[in-house]
């Protein structure tokens, strides 16, 4: 694991636990069958879930060749750095922002020379980051079920709608939701309380799933039920203690879950 993802991921846990005023009690029985219709909706995070960030790893080779997979790596890991870092100094800057610090920054860590050309090139192909496979085969057939769809996430609401759009998937949804909002970023529990606002719908009602099992598990803090999806079979989950309540591989396996 990289040094920074490793620094990340206890920046991260001491963030939640600062963050989460109420805890309760940790769920338990991941994977246990969900009651018939206790869930109407699904709210899915965006980045690494519906859409694979590092879908532009092929561009950065192509502007920095030898060095695309370091500079991808890094730039998600100090996007999400500089979420929570900005969350924690109560100092939001939009998402839009927050991932161009984090190319800039990662190109001066690499010592490579970010143009503006480059750099806007790099920028714009966050509009339209590949979705992964299982995406929208898996959202048709929950939508086919009568279940609200909606996204939750991070991103700035102008990067949003272009990728869904970009992924063929904006017609599927209910609602794009934006942290915008609420000028906070995950996993702060004001941000999942957008989803019951924006759904008109209980939130033991809606189902968070993310495949950031650290968002998971801030759903879970925040009275949701969660499902994992583990896109790397060999990826632990957080001990945050509010492991999600289901875990599956792809977005297709849902429908299964949820019927």
């Amino acid at each position: 694991m990289p040094a920074d993802r490793r620094e990340f991921m206890k920046v991260l846990a001491a963030a939640v636990a600062m963050q989460t005023s109420n805890p309760g009690s940790p769920i338990q029985n991941p994977g246990s069958r969900i009651p018939t219709g206790s869930i109407q909706a699904l709210v899915f995070d965006a980045y690494g879930t519906l859409f694979d960030v590092y879908s532009v790893t092929s561009l950065c080779e192509q502007l920095f060749p030898g060095n695309g997979m370091a500079l991808a790596v890094m730039w998600r890991t100090k996007q999400l750095q500089y979420s929570l870092l900005r969350s924690m100094m109560n100092r939001y800057k939009d998402f839009w922002q927050v991932t161009q610090d984090g190319l800039v920054y990662s190109a001066h860590a690499l010592k490579l020379d970010l143009t503006a050309d480059k750099r806007t090139r790099l920028m714009d192909a966050y509009m339209t980051l590949a979705a992964f496979p299982d995406v929208k085969p898996g959202l048709q057939q929950l939508k086919s079920m009568g279940l609200h769809l909606a996204v939750l996430s991070n991103g700035e609401p102008k990067m949003l709608r272009a990728a869904t759009k970009s992924a063929g998937i904006a017609d599927l949804l209910d609602a794009v939701i934006s942290v915008d909002e609420v000028k906070v970023f995950k996993p702060n529990p004001r941000v999942y309380e957008l989803a019951s606002t924006h759904l008109k719908t209980p939130k033991a009602n809606i189902g968070f799933v993310s495949s950031n099992n650290w968002d998971a598990n801030g759903a879970g803090s925040a009275g949701l039920t969660t499902f994992w999806i583990q896109r790397a079979a060999a990826e632990p989950a957080e001990e945050l203690g509010y492991p999600a309540a289901h875990v599956v591989h792809l977005l297709t396996d849902l429908p299964a879950l949820v019927r």
